[in-house]
C-alpha cells in the first residue's frame, strides 16, 4: 500500500467529521487527534517492530512487552471512572493474563519465541485484556452503587465486603467475558476477524489463516477470564473501608 493511498483513506475519517459537526457531536476534535495519533504512533512501531525483528534477541521482546503492558494499565485506568490507585491491580491483571496465555502458548510449542509470532499476539492478548478490565472496573461500580441498600444489608447481617458484593462481582466478570464469547459465535458468519483477513491480504492460505484465527479466539478465552477475575477479586476492595464498610 502506497502512502497517497492512506492519503485517500482520509475521506473515511472525513465522513464522521462531517457527521459530528452537522449533528453537533462534538467529536471533531477528538476524531482529528485520534486520527493524527493512530498514523503517528502505528508508523513508530512499524518501524520499531523492524528493529526488534532483524536482531531477533529476546531482551528487545520483552522490553516490547512490558511497555505494551503499562501503557494498556495506565489506559485501563484512566477508563476506570475515576477509582484511585487502581493502576497496580490492573498491573497485574493484564500483565497475568498475558504472561500466563503467551506462556501456554510457547510451553505447550504452539508459535516459536520469535518476535513476528511473539509481539503481535501478544498485541492481541494485551488489547484484549485492556479491554475487559476496564469493563469490569466500570460494571462493578455500576453493580455496587445499583445495590447498595441490598449490600448494606447483608453488612448490617454480618456478611463480609466479598460476601455482600458477590454478585456484583459475577455481574461484572460475566460482562467483561460476554465480548469474546459472541464474538467465537458469529465468527465467520457476521465479520471475518483482523488477523484472519491480514493473513490472506499477505498471500497466506485461507485455510492457514482460519486456524490461526482460531488459536487466537481461543487463546482470548482464557486471557480475557484471567484478566476480568484478577481485577475483579482485588477492585472491589476499593469500595469497602478495612470495617467492610461500603463507600461510594
Amino acid at each position: 500500500m502506497t502512502y497517497f493511498s492512506l492519503l485517500l483513506a482520509l475521506s473515511f475519517v472525513l465522513v464522521a467529521v462531517i457527521i459530528s459537526f452537522k449533528e453537533k457531536l462534538d467529536l471533531e476534535r477528538d476524531l482529528l487527534v485520534g486520527t493524527v495519533r493512530a498514523f503517528v504512533q502505528l508508523m513508530v512501531v512499524g518501524y520499531v517492530l523492524e528493529f526488534i525483528f532483524a536482531l531477533e534477541k529476546w531482551p528487545y521482546i520483552v522490553a516490547m512487552l512490558v511497555f505494551m503492558v503499562l501503557v494498556a494499565a495506565r489506559n485501563a485506568e484512566n477508563r476506570g471512572q475515576g477509582i484511585r490507585n487502581v493502576f497496580p491491580i490492573l498491573l497485574l491483571a493484564i500483565g497475568a493474563g498475558e504472561l500466563v496465555t503467551m506462556g501456554m502458548l510457547l510451553g505447550l510449542g504452539i508459535i516459536p519465541f520469535q518476535p513476528q509470532y511473539v509481539i503481535p499476539i501478544s498485541g492481541m492478548i494485551i488489547g484484549n485484556s485492556m479491554v475487559a478490565s476496564a469493563l469490569t472496573l466500570n460494571r462493578i461500580k455500576a453493580e455496587l452503587e445499583n445495590r447498595r441498600e441490598e449490600i448494606q444489608v447483608l453488612l448490617g447481617l454480618g456478611a463480609t465486603a466479598r460476601q455482600a458484593s458477590g454478585t456484583s462481582l459475577q455481574a461484572a466478570v460475566k460482562s467483561a467475558m460476554i465480548p469474546t464469547i459472541d464474538s467465537m459465535k458469529t465468527v465467520g458468519l457476521v465479520q471475518l476477524p483482523g488477523m484472519m483477513t491480514g493473513l490472506i491480504i499477505g498471500g497466506a492460505s485461507p485455510v492457514e489463516a482460519v486456524k490461526y484465527q482460531i488459536l487466537v479466539l481461543f487463546m482470548l478465552t482464557t486471557a480475557v477470564s484471567l484478566t476480568a477475575m484478577t481485577v475483579g477479586f482485588f477492585a472491589y476492595r476499593k469500595f469497602f473501608t478495612e470495617r467492610h464498610q461500603l463507600v461510594l
